[in-house]
């Protein structure tokens, strides 16, 4: 099987890898060359164009934003030129009406398509061990599942609607990042007591909290460690733009996503743009300290 790669960020070319390491023929491309023709070195085939990643069995996407899957694959024509019965997988958290677009364009285009964002990190990508949301047409699902499998420690399906996938994703963002919120907060109450945050944070982490969000973030809230970003500060606000605006959607409030955003916003207003998300916590902190 050929598998196209369209989008190499830190995920996209994560996947790549562990594909390549499980010895499938990768195609790849990418709007920035450099990291095509690293890992074209690696084992890759580079594509000059996303026309040329299309023309393989299953091509996967994770492109960072609504506006780069319009650019790349709409905008281009590269949907509209695609061969009649590929099946593509889109990675990418989007906004539920990009999705429902995708998925009405994909029908009438003769193409395969399926929704299939993804929890995890980067080094969690390279090792397999993704948790892969996978929604689509019965046939395209089937299809994708033997490459979704490799990159996965398992594969969750949630039916034939592709939004449902995409709704998922962007309600799971949402608890991360309210994690990561309320980490922040209880570090911020006990700075201002005299316990250190390694302390609230193992302590919490180990017992309460023993789980893989408040390990792996509170780990990085204590030792303030922010750079270089797995999952960028900047994303994480467009996440939570996307989540307020699925909500609206449907009449919803969402309080939470609110403060969430105000946070990012304040976060992301200084000079330094290029933070992990975990960052968040010191929106917290300075409001302790006065800043």
């Amino acid at each position: 099987m050929n598998v196209g790669f369209v989008g190499l960020g830190a995920m996209g070319a994560a996947m790549v890898r562990n594909l390549l390491g499980k010895g499938v023929s990768v195609t790849v491309w990418n709007r920035s060359r450099a990291i095509v023709d690293e890992l074209a070195a690696e084992g890759a085939i580079p594509a000059a164009t996303a026309d040329e990643a299309f023309a393989a069995d299953i091509v996967l996407t994770m492109l960072a934003h609504d506006k780069a899957m319009r650019e790349v694959l709409i905008d281009s024509g590269v949907l509209a030129r695609a061969r009649k019965g590929v099946v593509h997988v889109n990675h990418a958290t989007i906004s539920t009406d990009l999705a429902a677009e995708l998925a009405g364009l994909h029908a009438e285009l003769g193409l395969g398509y399926v929704a299939a964002p993804v929890f995890g990190r980067p080094p969690v990508a390279q090792a397999g061990g993704l948790n892969v949301l996978s929604a689509g047409a019965a046939d395209a699902t089937a299809k994708a599942q033997p490459v979704l499998e490799m990159l996965a420690a398992k594969v969750w399906p949630l039916g034939e609607d592709p939004v449902r996938a995409n709704a998922l994703k962007l309600a799971g963002n949402f608890m991360i990042v309210s994690a990561i919120e309320s980490m922040g907060e209880a570090v911020a109450l006990g700075e201002a007591y005299g316990v250190a945050a390694p302390d609230l944070l193992d302590m919490l982490s180990s017992t309460l909290f023993a789980a893989p969000i408040y390990k792996i973030y509170g780990a990085m809230i204590a030792e303030r460690r922010y750079t270089p970003p797995g999952f960028a500060a900047e994303l994480g606000l467009k996440d939570v733009r996307l989540v307020l605006d699925a909500a609206e959607a449907k009449g919803l409030s969402m309080p939470l996503a609110d403060l969430a955003e105000a946070s990012l916003e304040s976060l992301l207003g200084g000079d330094e743009k290029n933070l992990d998300l975990a960052a968040l916590a010191e929106v917290a902190r300075g409001r302790v300290e006065g800043r």
